[in-house]
């Protein structure tokens, strides 16, 4: 397959770019930059993309958006998160809709978030579970929203609705590591808010499954078996084999991170499951959190 990728510079895209390239299939970045060898240019503050560009490519992964946890959540930054999202996704779209009877991509698998579902308690959340309040579930409604036009034109659409990754290259188990391996780690604030993870190369096994799968609309990319924050807290520092002493309470980091992002990121959770991608055949390497750590931290 020729597979064209946003946002392959990322943690997710370069892995997937990888693992794809490994398997033989023909990899296409999408630059902002003047585009080089296997490359197209684009510039999404801009609207540009010349749709002939995709002639030829069999599917895209939208991988493009501002990370969320980076800085806080001042309202220019809110702005920022919500149109790296639906800017991007809205011109592959376009894009892809107006070749897509011209041997344009027939297959887009966009991303999205667990956080389309909000805090829910210990509610159990599938993929037929209704979306929740907040600002991370208004991204998330807009973000798989703005691909409606390559799903009119008759693309097959699937929402990647991701939930923590979990590599030491990156995200919240490497800015987590460091405290739990000098033993001062802990759970956050109550710590009974469920943390639904994935381990990086299920993450990008999903995605390549997805890739000559039917599935369509929203499919949770998590492990089927989510933690708590104290039992992640827990298996984490067993992991590192160091004592886990030293809870947050939970004003920390909201002074640190502001309120509306401490709470969306660490003080609350969603107890999601994969049930669309379990019942397409996708079988996890890594079910429990046990055993991904135990893999991610030889």
């Amino acid at each position: 397959m020729r597979i064209a990728i946003s946002g392959a510079s990322g943690l997710i895209g370069q892995h997937l770019a990888t693992s794809l390239r490994s398997h033989g299939h023909d990899v296409v970045a999408l630059v902002r930059r003047p585009a080089g060898p296997g490359e197209v240019h684009w510039d999404p503050t801009q609207g540009v993309l010349d749709p002939t560009s995709l002639i030829g490519i069999d599917a895209v992964v939208n991988l493009s958006g501002a990370g969320i946890g980076d800085r806080r959540w001042t309202a220019s930054y809110k702005r920022t998160l919500l149109e790296s999202r639906t800017l991007t996704t809205g011109l592959l779209a376009s894009a892809m809709a107006a070749v897509v009877k011209d041997g344009g991509p027939q297959r887009f698998l966009s991303g999205s978030a667990i956080g389309f579902y909000g805090p829910r308690g210990d509610e159990s959340l599938d993929e037929q579970s209704a979306a929740g309040n907040g600002f991370l579930t208004d991204i998330c409604v807009q973000w798989e929203a703005a691909t409606e036009a390559a799903a009119s034109a008759g693309v097959s659409v699937a929402h990647l609705r991701t939930g923590i990754v979990l590599t030491p290259a990156g995200g919240a188990l490497r800015k987590l590591l460091p405290l739990f391996k000098l033993g001062v780690g802990g759970r956050m604030g109550s710590g009974r808010q469920w943390q639904s993870w994935i381990s990086i190369d299920d993450e990008i096994r999903a995605i390549v499954h997805l890739l000559s799968s039917e599935l369509e609309g929203a499919v949770n990319l998590t492990a089927p078996n989510p933690v708590t924050n104290a039992e992640f807290t827990r298996v984490l520092a067993r992991s590192v084999h160091r004592p886990a002493f030293f809870p947050v309470p939970g004003f920390g980091p909201k002074l640190l991170l502001g309120s509306e992002l401490a709470d969306a990121l660490l003080l609350t959770g969603q107890r999601v499951v994969p049930a669309a991608l379990s019942a397409d055949g996708f079988e996890f390497e890594h079910p429990d959190l046990a055993n991904a750590l135990s893999h991610l931290l030889p």
